[in-house]
């Protein structure tokens, strides 16, 4: 994986994208909870604000 170098600025935007390396999977439609739990307990820990 790429050492991404960040730009750390308080109220800073980031754009990120989740996908899968076999396109064709429906993994993350079939375990989409669980995509929105982890989102909900990232956001406990570190709050963020979601635009999209």
């Amino acid at each position: 994986m790429p050492d991404y170098r960040r730009h750390r600025v308080p109220g800073g935007t980031y754009f990120f994208t989740v996908n899968l390396l076999e396109r064709r999977r429906d993994i993350l439609v079939r375990h989409v909870d669980r995509l929105r739990e982890a989102v909900r307990r990232t956001r406990e820990e570190r709050p963020f604000h979601i635009d999209a």
